[in-house]
C-alpha cells in the first residue's frame, strides 16, 4: 500500500512548498538513511553533514531548517514545569535543561562543524525520549576535543532613520565529556507592529465622526547572558547552565484629530521593563546495561514594571503594575530497555510557582478599584508518569503513557481563596510506516493547559481596546481532548509532504468574560459600565479543528538547481458559546489561517544563498463584553542575500518587509453589554510600517 497518489493529488492541488535539496553529495547521504538500514528499521532517519554541504550551513540551526519532513517546535517556555515545556528538538539524546534560555537559540550557537549527524525520528522508537510528540530531532555532536568561537555583528536600518545594533559573542570548548559553553547578546529591536497612518471612528449608520493621523513607535533592548558546564560526575554525567535576561521596550502613540475640528486627539506612552534569572541542572547515568536514571532541577525568577499613562483631553489616566514572580521543580525520571523493541520509563515532577502583583489605575489623579489589582498567588503542583513504547513490527510502533497531576492553588490579598485540583492525561500514539516512503501516524490524548499566570494580572489597553482589563486568580487550567492523525510522504530523495488533522474538544476553556465589582468598589460616577472589567475567565465547552499542510519540495527535478521550497499552511475553526450573547462564536485570540513560505537557491561556484521568506496575513479577534476587538496583519515577505567568502565568515544581506505590509485594528464598541446593547461605534486604526534594510557580519574561530 502507498500514501503516494492521496498527497501527490494535494500536492498538485495545493501550494508549491518546502524543502531542501542538496547537491552532488553521494545518493546515500542525500537519502539521509544510514546505510546499515537498521536505524530506518527503528524509526530513526540518520543525515551526515554531507546532506547539508552544498549550503555551507554555520549553525546546527541551518541544518535543521534543511530537513525533510520536519517542521521546528521550540516548545513552550511560557508554562510552567519541565515536561510540558519540550520543544522537538533533543541535542546529544536529551533536553536541554532550560525553559527561559529558547531552544532555538541554544541549536544556533551550535556550530555546524561541531555536528557528527542529525537524527530524525518519526513516529517514536524504543528509548527515545519523544515528550508526546510525533516526529523530533536528535542533534548528534562529535566528541574529539575542539575550540570554537563567534563574533556576530549586525545593523538594522528602519524607513524612518531609526538604526538599531546588534553584537554577539559565543564560545565553546568540548574536550571528551567535558564542555565549557558561553554566550552574550545585546541588540536593539523596531516594534514593527507600530507605524504611521489614519484613524477612523464612524458610528451605527457609517457615518464619520473622528478623523485622526496616528504616529506610532517601539523600541527596545535586550541583553541576554548565558553560561553551561558539563563534566563526568559520580559515573554519570552531570551539566549545570544559567540565563540572565534583561528587555526593555517603550511605545509612544500620538493621535492628532482632524474631525471634530478643534478635537484634542491623545497621547499615550508605554514604558515596561523585564530582568529573569535561571539556574538548571541535570545528572543522568546508566545504572545498569538496560537501566539509566535523569535528574532535573529549574530554578527561575521575574521581575517586571510596567508605567503607562494616556492622555486625552483633560482626562489623564495611569495604569502602573509590578510583580515578582518564580518558578522552582524539580523532575526524576527513570528509563528501562527491556529489548530492542520495548522500552519503558516513569518518574515524577513536583513544582512551585509564586506571583506577587500590585497594580494600580487612578483618572486625573483619583484611584480607581481594580479587580484582584493586588494579589499574591502561589502553586503547588505534582506529576507522576509512566510511558511504554513497544516496536510491535519493522512497520508499527506504538507508544502509551499516563500522568497523573495534582495541584493546589491559592491566592491572598485582594482575592482569597485555595483549591486542589486533580487531572488524568493519558496518551496513546500508533505509527504505521507501510514502506520506506510513507507514513501514517495516529494520537490520542488528554492535554491540561497551564494556568499562564499572566492571565491573573490586570493590564492596560487604552489606545487599543480603550480600557483597562481586570486579571483573574480563579481560573482553571484548560483541558481538551485532542484527537490527531497524520499522513507523510517522501519523495524525490529529500522531498515530503505531510497532511495533518486535529480536533479538540474544550472544557473549561480559557476565553475573555466579565467581571462585575460589588457596589462598594464601584467608583462614583454616573456610568453603569463603570463597575465592569473585562477579564480571562474559563467559559465552558468548545472546539477547535485543524488542518496543516506541509511541502519539502526540493527542484533540481524542475530545473533549479540547487532550489528548495517549503510551504506550511494551517486552517483552523473553533467555535464556543459566547458568555456575554449565548450565541457561537469564534475562541479569541486564534487565527484562522496561516501559512508561510520559504524559497531559496545555493549556488556554490558563487559562494551565495539567496531566497526569499513569506509569512502570510493573518487575523486575531477578541470578544469582549461589550465590543469586539480584531487584528489583522498582511503579508510580510523579505527577500536575502547570503555571501560566505570563506567557511568560517558569512554575510548577509536582507530588506525586511519589501512589500511595507500594514497591520490594522479595528474596535466595533457596543453602548454596554453587546447581548442587550445596539453597536455605537466601529473604529479602525490603520497602522504602515515600511522596510528594514538588515546587515549581518558573522565570523566563527576554530
Amino acid at each position: 500500500m502507498s500514501l503516494g497518489p492521496l498527497l501527490a493529488a494535494l500536492a498538485a492541488a495545493a501550494p508549491q512548498a518546502a524543502a531542501t535539496a542538496p547537491q552532488t553529495i553521494p545518493p546515500a547521504a542525500q537519502q539521509g538513511v544510514e546505510q546499515s538500514g537498521d536505524s530506518q528499521a527503528k524509526g530513526v532517519i540518520s543525515y551526515p553533514p554531507e546532506f547539508f554541504a552544498a549550503s555551507q550551513p554555520a549553525t546546527a540551526m541551518d541544518m535543521l531548517d534543511r530537513l525533510p519532513g520536519f517542521q521546528f517546535d521550540s516548545g513552550d517556555t511560557g508554562v510552567r514545569g519541565f515536561g510540558g515545556a519540550a520543544g522537538n528538538v533533543l541535542i546529544d539524546g536529551e533536553r536541554p535543561a532550560s525553559k527561559s534560555d529558547n531552544l532555538e537559540s541554544i541549536i544556533r550557537r551550535i556550530p555546524a562543524g561541531q555536528v557528527d549527524h542529525i537524527e530524525l525520528i518519526r513516529g517514536g522508537a524504543p528509548g527515545i525520549d519523544m515528550q508526546g510528540k510525533t516526529v523530533i530531532v536528535n542533534v548528534v555532536r562529535k566528541k574529539e576535543a575542539s575550540l570554537t568561537g563567534l563574533i556576530g555583528v549586525s545593523g538594522a536600518y528602519a524607513y524612518d532613520g531609526r538604526f538599531s545594533p546588534a553584537l554577539r559573542l559565543e564560545g565553546t570548548r568540548r574536550q571528551g565529556d567535558r564542555s565549557l559553553e558561553g554566550s552574550f547578546v545585546i541588540a536593539g529591536y523596531l516594534d514593527d507592529g507600530d507605524g504611521d497612518g489614519p484613524r477612523v471612528r464612524r458610528d451605527a449608520a457609517g457615518v464619520p465622526i473622528i478623523r485622526s493621523y496616528v504616529e506610532t513607535e517601539g523600541d527596545g533592548t535586550q541583553a541576554v547572558a548565558t553560561a553551561a558546564y558539563a563534566r563526568p560526575l559520580l559515573g554519570g554525567k552531570f551539566r549545570i547552565n544559567g540565563q540572565f535576561f534583561h528587555d526593555k521596550y517603550e511605545e509612544d502613540i500620538v493621535d492628532v484629530q482632524s474631525l471634530p475640528i478643534g478635537g484634542g486627539g491623545f497621547v499615550e506612552r508605554d514604558s515596561n521593563s523585564r530582568n529573569k534569572v535561571e539556574l538548571g541542572l541535570r545528572w543522568s547515568r546508566d545504572l545498569t546495561a538496560q537501566t539509566a536514571v535523569e535528574t532535573t532541577f529549574l530554578q527561575n525568577a521575574t521581575k517586571y514594571r510596567l508605567y503607562d499613562i494616556f492622555k486625552s483631553g483633560g482626562t489623564t489616566d495611569l495604569f502602573t503594575n509590578s510583580y515578582t514572580s518564580g518558578e522552582t521543580v524539580g523532575r526524576v525520571v527513570l528509563r528501562y530497555r527491556y529489548s530492542d523493541s520495548l522500552s519503558f520509563e516513569g518518574g515524577g515532577e513536583a513544582a512551585y510557582n509564586w506571583l506577587n502583583t500590585k497594580s494600580a489605575y487612578a483618572e486625573n489623579g483619583a484611584p480607581i478599584a481594580l479587580p484582584a489589582a493586588d494579589v499574591e498567588v502561589t502553586e503547588k503542583r505534582g506529576e507522576i508518569f509512566i510511558v511504554g513504547t513497544w516496536k510491535a513490527t519493522s512497520k508499527l510502533n506504538v507508544e502509551a503513557a499516563l500522568t497523573v497531576e495534582a495541584s493546589t492553588i491559592a491566592s491572598t490579598g485582594d482575592v482569597t481563596l485555595e483549591k486542589t485540583l486533580y487531572f488524568p492525561k493519558p496518551r496513546v500514539s500508533v505509527t504505521w510506516s507501510p514502506n520506506a516512503n510513507d507514513q501514517v501516524r495516529l494520537k490520542i490524548e488528554r492535554e491540561v493547559g497551564q494556568l499562564d499566570f499572566g492571565d491573573f494580572i490586570a493590564s492596560s489597553s487604552f489606545s487599543g481596546s480603550g480600557a483597562i482589563h481586570a486579571g483573574n486568580p480563579d481560573l482553571n487550567p484548560q483541558q481538551d481532548w485532542l484527537s490527531e492523525v497524520a499522513l507523510e510522504h517522501r519523495f524525490w530523495g529529500s522531498g515530503s509532504i505531510t497532511l495533518t488533522g486535529r480536533h479538540f474538544q474544550y472544557t473549561d476553556l480559557v476565553d475573555r468574560a466579565p467581571i462585575f465589582l460589588p457596589p462598594a468598589q464601584c467608583n462614583p460616577v454616573p456610568d453603569p459600565n463603570a463597575c465592569v472589567f473585562d477579564s480571562p475567565a474559563n467559559i465552558g465547552a468548545g472546539t477547535r479543528d485543524v488542518i496543516m499542510l506541509s511541502f519539502n519540495l526540493p527542484l533540481d527535478k524542475l530545473w533549479i538547481k540547487g532550489g528548495r521550497l517549503r510551504f506550511d499552511s494551517w486552517k483552523r475553526w473553533t467555535e464556543v458559546t459566547d458568555p456575554t450573547t449565548h450565541q457561537k462564536r469564534e475562541v479569541s485570540g486564534v487565527h484562522p489561517v496561516d501559512w508561510e513560505a520559504h524559497f531559496s537557491q545555493d549556488l556554490p561556484q558563487y559562494k551565495i544563498t539567496w531566497g526569499v521568506d513569506a509569512y502570510g496575513a493573518w487575523r486575531e479577534p477578541y470578544y469582549r463584553y461589550s465590543e469586539i476587538e480584531t487584528y489583522k496583519l498582511k503579508t510580510y515577505v523579505t527577500p536575502f542575500l547570503e555571501w560566505k567568502p570563506r567557511k568560517d565568515t558569512n554575510v548577509r544581506f536582507e530588506i525586511q518587509n519589501v512589500t511595507e505590509r500594514g497591520f490594522e485594528r479595528i474596535r466595533e464598541s457596543y453602548a454596554g453589554p453587546r447581548n442587550t446593547n445596539p453597536l455605537d461605534y466601529t473604529d479602525v486604526r490603520s497602522l504602515g510600517f515600511g522596510r528594514i534594510y538588515y546587515v549581518r557580519v558573522r565570523k566563527q574561530f576554530g
